[in-house]
């Protein structure tokens, strides 16, 4: 493992210069001789520059695709498996993906830069999810924990609860993220369930009045960083969850709000996004030649500096809020937690949301 400082050292001096990089694309390659890598990721995951330093080392054309939902990353890979080669997905939801045969095992030895990760990352098997019969299917590469985004002048004090979130004196207020499988865990969180990923059959209508009730209390719901910016900034909201976490904290500073990022006291929601290969990868060897690129200094000090995500390569822990980090599990029936969050955000009545 490399040391912060000798890391972030080797970051700057990886960085090739904007005029180099200028130079070496004046004269455009003929994309249509070239291999074609098609890639599904998060606002923020891949750079412009990242990209384009690996189009031009590896002689590629790079199609990137950024998702918003889980809902969305399902749909494109389950339903057109075909037309993508890589993707980042977080170890709860890559379970499903497994089970439906839609992604090949990775072979960490094909990617050198695992051996700049820190210890707990490289040891895959102690990772929930990401060994299947010993194989590897998915890499670590960035995470977070979502919080609670406050305005320091409508707060007297932090928020200590998820259940702010319901508050009805920040009514018209509120921002939350428009997306089933998180919001049912929300919900059970604030009601106090045994667990947020496991909701009993007797508790979904109670789940979803609980998300009725929050509709009520929101003035808009968002799924990409730069919109929930915008939302915030423009209404003058009171308080956000965080579904991008850091990534929205440092958006909003430097977008001049005087905010506050709290874990809440019964933990937060936190992701570990990890790369994989699709199952009919058209050239595998190039999608584990993206992995081991993006796991390089350049695109790993990006991801802190620009996004204010963390990275698999320095140990930045003593830099979160302080708070107990639930780390996503599948949920019991993501199918109709979608379903349902759609029946109550198009504004349904309970009755209907339960409806056969």
């Amino acid at each position: 493992m490399i040391s912060a400082s000798t890391f972030l050292a080797a970051c700057r001096r990886s960085i090739l210069p904007v005029a180099a990089l200028l130079a070496l694309a004046a004269t455009p390659p003929l994309w249509a001789a070239q291999p074609v890598l098609r890639v599904l990721a998060w606002p923020g995951y891949a750079e412009p520059e990242v990209v384009q330093r690996f189009e031009l080392e590896h002689q590629v054309k790079v199609e990137l695709t950024v998702v918003t939902s889980d809902a969305t990353l399902w749909e494109k890979v389950s339903a057109h498996n075909h037309d993508f080669d890589v993707f980042a997905v977080n170890t709860a939801e890559l379970q499903r993906y497994i089970a439906a045969n839609l992604v090949q095992p990775i072979h960490a030895g094909k990617i050198p830069n695992t051996h700049n990760q820190l210890a707990r990352f490289r040891d895959l098997s102690a990772i929930p999810g990401l060994m299947h019969n010993g194989k590897a299917y998915a890499l670590p590469y960035t995470y977070t924990q979502m919080g609670l985004i406050y305005d320091r002048k409508q707060f007297r004090t932090p928020p200590h609860s998820i259940s702010a979130l319901w508050d009805e004196r920040y009514r018209g207020k509120v921002i939350a993220y428009d997306g089933g499988t998180h919001n049912f865990s929300l919900a059970a969180q604030s009601l106090r369930l045994a667990s947020p990923f496991r909701i009993a059959p007797k508790d979904i209508p109670r789940a979803s009045e609980r998300l009725i009730e929050l509709r009520r209390n929101t003035l808009g719901f968002y799924t990409q960083p730069d919109e929930s910016i915008q939302l915030f900034m423009r209404h003058g909201a009171a308080l956000m969850f965080a579904n991008y976490g850091m990534q929205q904290v440092q958006m909003l500073k430097q977008a001049g709000a005087d905010i506050g990022y709290v874990i809440p006291q019964e933990g937060a929601l936190a992701w570990l996004d990890c790369w994989s290969i699709t199952r009919d990868a058209r050239d595998p060897a190039l999608a584990h030649d993206w992995i081991d690129h993006l796991l390089d200094p350049q695109a790993s000090l990006l991801l802190v500096e620009r996004q204010g995500l963390s990275n698999t390569m320095v140990d930045d822990r003593n830099g979160q809020p302080n708070g107990k980090p639930l780390w996503l599990e599948p949920p019991e029936d993501t199918v109709r937690r979608e379903m349902l969050w759609e029946r109550i955000r198009s504004g349904d009545r309970l009755t209907r949301v339960l409806a056969p």
